[in-house]
């Protein structure tokens, strides 16, 4: 895993051109993942708009194009809750390169009862982490064969005060919505660092990255129509809350940057400069239970088990 270093000077408005490149934001229709999408639009790249509703893709899609005159966006149907689904998602691609994908996409329950997918998951769990485990191996062949490719993994700062219970990963026993939540996210976390370790050991040019976007708020993020709108007045109260936390624009810096920066490598932790919370991107320590390398390893089987799928065949 990369050590902590100083990156090159970083200019969140001002990126480096991405033309020819084609990069895919799941959960690119709205919140974080549609400032990800647009800004990663803004750079001339090809970006897709990975999730389940066409209509707010579409949205999304009128939205960037109304900043970015001439945008190259699409979307791509895609249900993470439905593992049988996602090779039908992946085909659907039909591409000669993929340059990156963020795993952006997430769902936040806030409230009891626990729930369920088809597959017998649960919600969160299976969205999270399990539907991009699924989703990277399913691409992990397209994402080799395009040289220096990078896997995004956004996970959350609330997962590092968490710890992964590997005998009750679907969160049976004493169900609690907020910390079945930061689970899936460090079980995220954990994917991305022990995926970057096999593309290393496969001698591969792909690289992983982790990331996580901080504190966002709607009251913080700029309008966006048809898809957000800040009254004047939401703008004023979120102020005070401004000194802390920040909008969902700046909470895409991090992706944004682990998908461009040449000077990003495998294995590495991004987020907000500011107490980890806000600001612009920065390198953190990979620490705790981020760095157990046994943890990481046991949940990729575990996963891997309830998936019926492993990327480490189609790493090379």
């Amino acid at each position: 895993m990369s050590s902590l270093h100083s990156p090159a000077p970083w200019d969140v408005r001002h990126l480096p051109r991405a033309e020819g490149k084609t990069f895919l934001v799941t959960g690119g229709n709205a919140g974080i993942g549609y400032f990800v999408a647009e800004q990663l639009a803004g750079t001339g790249a090809t970006v897709i708009l990975a999730g389940r509703d066409a209509a707010k893709a579409e949205a999304a899609q009128v939205s960037i194009r109304a900043r970015i005159p001439g945008a190259h966006v699409r979307h791509l149907h895609l249900d993470l809750a439905s593992l049988a689904s996602l090779k039908a998602s992946a085909d659907a691609l039909n591409l000669e390169r993929l340059d990156a994908v963020v795993c952006n996409a997430g769902v936040l329950l806030d409230r009891p009862p626990r729930r369920e997918t088809k597959d017998g998951n649960e919600l969160m769990f299976a969205t999270n982490h399990l539907g991009h485990f699924a989703l990277i191996c399913r691409l992990m062949p397209l994402l080799t064969a395009t040289p220096a490719s990078r896997v995004v993994t956004t996970g959350s700062f609330t997962a590092k005060s968490e710890s992964l219970d590997l005998d009750d990963l679907q969160s049976t026993c004493g169900y609690r919505p907020k910390r079945t939540y930061a689970r899936s996210k460090l079980a995220q976390m954990l994917f991305g660092f022990e995926l970057d370790r096999r593309l290393r050991a496969a001698g591969s040019t792909s690289l992983s990255v982790v990331i996580h976007p901080g504190g966002a708020l709607d009251s913080l993020t700029p309008s966006r129509p048809p898809l957000h709108l800040r009254t004047t007045g939401q703008r004023l109260r979120s102020l005070p809350t401004g000194l802390v936390l920040q909008g969902k624009e700046a909470a895409a810096w991090p992706a944004v940057r682990a998908v461009l920066d040449s000077s990003v490598r495998g294995g590495q932790l991004w987020g907000p400069r500011i107490f980890g919370i806000r600001g612009l991107p920065t390198l953190e320590p990979v620490q705790g239970h981020l760095a157990d390398t046994a943890l990481a390893a046991r949940l990729w089987t575990a996963s891997a088990d309830l998936t019926g799928l492993d990327p480490s065949p189609n790493l090379r």
